[in-house]
């Protein structure tokens, strides 16, 4: 694909080193050709020609957290060959010398075999103008910039690539020194400047919270169609869910509506023969072929349209890998696979991904547009295809790319990931609160659950964010009911003291289920997911799946039903005189064996049911989540003890447990029970506990059950611990190799030492010997080779001693890469670093920095904008608990570790630090 013409007129050092990234083909030619620019390129040169820049085949892995991204090279049926584009290097650069390399001038030229599917996807792959990452700092026509200001930065950087870490400290310090540009400003223009600025996040986040409930109506509206379309269809108007054709009111008996129409009934008007009701052979054939057909196309939807190999942007660094090619497409003629597999972005719930992003992790696309278009479309459809999925995890899903797309809009948050990070905070905060009714909750969840840095600031803003989306739902009325979620019930029922025993027992079973069901589906993922004939074939798996749950759950009236159905059902209350028996969970006569067996057998074969589907479900290639199956399953088991312990009330009402009921034979209610139990349960598979306890306060409307939700969860949650330390969210994390550092995690370090960590391996660039184009390519490409893409080089000088070495300073790989690529056509010239032990007048301020860089603004070969002066050191006689709490504290993204003298011992990363705690937590 050919780019636009640029100026190239030389202006200053900083608009060509600091300029916006080029198309990631475009850098790695000129990467791998630099020293052979003056060489004639033949036409006819073979796509497939091995050369010196080609490394062996890597072996391959399973993850994709800690190791590069791999997209192997298309495959051309014709002789070709990857040349430039015509585009100048980059603006305002004088380079020594020029060549012309004679190449295509676009994309058509190079062969047939550059398919209409190529095309749709360099289509899909085209973006709006991407600025330098940096590019505030560079900005000095500002009029509210002021070269005077004195502040001190470590470095300009470039745009992180997928799959590496972010700076927290240069993201902090580049915001600083922008905020610090906006207050210096005296004129009106700079004033309004700044009130725009300081209210910039409160906009965001207020359109975010009203995007948010908007798309979880459109989401709910949509799915309560699809799954009654399994049952039937409305007479007078075909697109109205069943319980809108036929509304009820809650004191009316539960019957037969004459507005819905079976496809029995189709199928007998059709006929002309009788075929009975719902249980035919005609209804169930009609259910199993719309849910799988449904599920099957919301398989389908996340595969093509999600794949990780099919994101393409010009942020991504490490184009000399010997891997990397951002077409996605397997080289036919290599036998060599890619390293890290494919990731679907819209399959799963979505939140451990997202809470290794708010950690510091990279995902372009992640929480783009076409995933927020699939996880929307792709969410209706397996949730009504009636497979045990939640919606409720996958609207944080939606609502944190709905905050990622709005924060694009601004360079504040666009050209700043850890500024970016505030806003996911809000829309997650956001997307519990339309789930489940519940602001409140939803900001603890985004606090105790999800977020990784969470200052006042962004409290505030997430509680408003939230509000904004739950009052934006509210008016909606997605139900029709006025309520903001279905299953939001209250009681008339105080509990009594006896109930704890119960309430115990629940979170007792609530922390077993979530234990061994953490422990199974993991499992399940990796032993037979992972390593069977289903890896290759997700589509068949999603399709096997379905058919299982729909010969599973046909026949059981609860387990067919809709999850947010069923707990809505299980936590309502029973009310004396009430016609609606909630599909008989109402027992006629509760002292009766006769009338509680058939109700509780069937409870409890639904339960069984619904949690072996879970376990097989969850993690398979379709938008699941995991909150409303474990409630369904917990809400189960608290109608069966409930429904026991009422039935006891009836048989023994002068015991003295029963006693302060006072004759009153309806002071048992099932219902509590069911929602906690509930409660239980999901504390026991996610382990959240604050957040989940208000959010049930929520659900309810009251804290008159307090004690009794906060009492089962944190024994839930005690229990859980014991059995497994880890949560699903955290085992999905480890299962799926995710660099998460978890920072409430403690680890015992014992007799082990920062030498123990200490990378001295690692290639340096020393700044007394002679550092060309070339070498520094050659450097870097050993660095790619050996999959460190996410790493750098220290930059020593010679010490007092022959054998000791300083730091001068440290440049990531991605900065190295594309300063590279400005200079490419300068293969012999010596490349600089400027460093302070060299020229100790030189000033570190930044207007003095300014000053010397424009004098030197007609040598692109000093590297120095780009050099970290100031790395985070430390001791290698330090403890690790120091150097731990610079990763999880200062969000480190590397660590220099100097001897008791100060000289260079080697680097620690935070993907080697990972690495190291993993080894260590299996080693205790």
């Amino acid at each position: 694909m050919s780019n636009p013409p640029q100026n190239n007129s030389a202006s200053s050092l900083l608009e060509g080193l600091l300029s916006a990234p080029s198309d990631t083909d475009y850098r790695r030619q000129r990467l791998q050709r630099i020293g052979s620019y003056s060489i004639p390129v033949a036409q006819n040169q073979a796509d497939d020609e091995t050369t010196p820049l080609r490394a062996a085949t890597l072996p391959n892995g399973t993850g994709y957290g800690t190791s590069p991204s791999v997209r192997p090279r298309r495959a051309y049926t014709q002789s070709g060959f990857w040349a430039a584009p015509h585009q100048p290097t980059l603006p305002g650069v004088p380079l020594t010398r020029s060549v012309t390399v004679t190449g295509p001038d676009s994309l058509s030229t190079f062969s047939p075999a550059f398919t209409h599917r190529d095309t749709l996807r360099s289509r899909i792959s085209q973006q709006r103008p991407i600025s330098a990452y940096d590019a505030q700092l560079a900005n000095f026509n500002s009029d509210t910039a002021d070269t005077g200001i004195d502040v001190r930065t470590n470095g300009f950087r470039v745009w992180y690539s997928s799959f590496s870490s972010i700076d927290w400290l240069h993201d902090a310090i580049k915001d600083s020194v922008r905020f610090a540009r906006l207050r210096r400003g005296k004129s009106i223009r700079s004033r309004v400047r700044l009130a725009f600025d300081k209210s910039l996040g409160w906009i965001i986040v207020t359109v975010v919270g009203f995007l948010t409930a908007v798309a979880a109506f459109l989401v709910v509206r949509a799915e309560q169609w699809l799954f009654d379309l399994k049952q039937g269809y409305c007479k007078t108007a075909w697109w109205y869910a069943q319980h809108s054709c036929c509304p009820l009111p809650d004191e009316s008996l539960d019957g037969h509506c004459p507005a819905w129409r079976t496809w029995s009934d189709v199928f007998a008007s059709w006929t002309g023969s009788e075929l009975g009701g719902g249980e035919s052979a005609v209804q169930y054939l009609t259910y199993t072929i719309i849910a799988v057909l449904l599920a099957s196309t919301s398989s389908l939807l996340t595969i093509y349209l999600t794949a990780s190999t099919s994101f393409v942007t010009r942020k991504e660094s490490g184009v000399l890998s010997p891997h990397f090619d951002k077409s996605g497409e397997q080289n036919t003629s290599s036998s060599s696979q890619p390293k890290r597999r494919v990731i679907y972005y819209a399959a799963g719930s979505g939140i451990p991904e997202i809470k290794t992003i708010l950690s510091g992790f990279v995902i372009h696309g992640y929480l783009g547009g076409r995933v927020l278009f699939t996880k929307a479309l792709g969410l209706a459809l397996p949730v009504r295809s009636g497979s045990p999925f939640g919606k409720e995890g996958f609207v944080v899903r939606i609502a944190s790319c709905v905050g990622s797309i709005i924060g694009r809009y601004h360079s504040k948050y666009e050209n700043n990931e850890a500024k970016r990070r505030e806003i996911l905070s809000a829309a997650c905060a956001a997307g519990v609160a339309v789930a489940f009714g519940a602001p409140i909750g939803g900001t603890l969840f985004s606090l105790e659950e999800v977020s990784y840095f969470f200052p006042p600031k962004v409290m505030w803003r997430s509680f408003f964010c939230a509000m904004i989306a739950a009052v934006t739902l509210r008016f909606l009325n997605p139900f029709g009911t006025g309520k903001v979620v279905l299953f939001q019930v209250t009681y008339d029922k105080d509990w009594h003291a006896y109930e704890l025993i119960f309430f115990i027992l629940l979170g007792v079973l609530g922390g077993v289920y979530g234990a061994y069901f953490s422990k199974l589906n993991y499992r399940w993922s990796r032993d037979v997911r992972g390593r069977t004939w289903l890896k290759m074939h997700p589509v068949a798996e999603v399709v096997l799946v379905t058919l299982v749950t729909t010969v599973l759950c046909f026949l059981n009236p609860y387990a067919r039903m809709g999850g947010t159905d069923l707990v809505y059902n299980l936590f309502s209350e029973c009310r004396p005189g009430s016609k609606n028996r909630h599909f008989n969970l109402c027992v006629l006569d509760p002292s009766s064996f006769d009338h509680v067996w058939p109700v509780v057998r069937t409870i409890f074969v639904a339960m069984i049911v619904k949690g072996f589907l879970t376990i097989i479900t969850f993690g398979i290639k379709l938008p699941a989540g995991i909150f409303i199956p474990t409630l369904g399953v917990g809400a189960c088991a608290g109608r069966i003890v409930g429904i026991a312990v009422q039935w006891l009330q009836y048989h023994y009402p002068d015991s003295t447990v029963f006693a302060v009921c006072e004759g009153d034979m309806n002071c048992v209610v099932p219902g509590l029970y069911a929602m906690v139990g509930a409660a239980a349960a999901l504390s026991g598979v996610t382990r959240t506990t604050v957040s989940l306890a208000v959010i049930m306060f929520e659900l309810t409307d009251t804290l008159t059950y307090a004690v009794p939700v906060m009492l089962s969860v944190l024994v839930a949650k005690t229990v859980a611990d014991v059995l497994e330390p880890k949560g699903i969210y955290d085992l999905v994390i480890e299962l799926s190799q995710l660099p998460y550092l978890d920072a409430k995690h403690e680890y015992l370090w014992s007799n082990l030492s920062i030498k123990d960590v200490t990378d001295r391996d690692v290639d340096v660039i020393r700044v007394d010997r002679h550092n060309t184009v070339e070498s520094l390519r050659d450097q870097l490409q050993l660095l790619l080779n050996a999959e460190h893409d996410d790493g750098g080089f220290p930059i020593l000088r010679p010490g007092r001693d022959d054998d000791s070495l300083r730091m001068v300073g440290y440049i990531g790989a991605s900065e190295l890469e594309h300063a590279l690529t400005v200079v490419a056509e300068g293969a012999t010239e010596e490349v600089r670093f400027l460093n302070t032990y060299a020229h100790e007048e030189l000033a570190t301020s930044y207007s003095s920095w300014l000053e010397e860089s424009r004098q030197n603004e007609n040598d692109p070969f000093d590297f120095s904008i780009y050099m970290d002066q100031a790395p985070l050191t430390i001791q290698s006689n330090s403890p690790l608990e120091l150097l731990h709490q610079f990763f999880v504290k200062l969000g480190a993204r590397y660590v220099i570790v100097t001897d008791t003298d100060g000289d260079y011992e080697g680097v620690i990363d935070k993907k080697a630090w990972l690495a190291f705690l993993s080894e260590l937590e299996e080693k205790s």
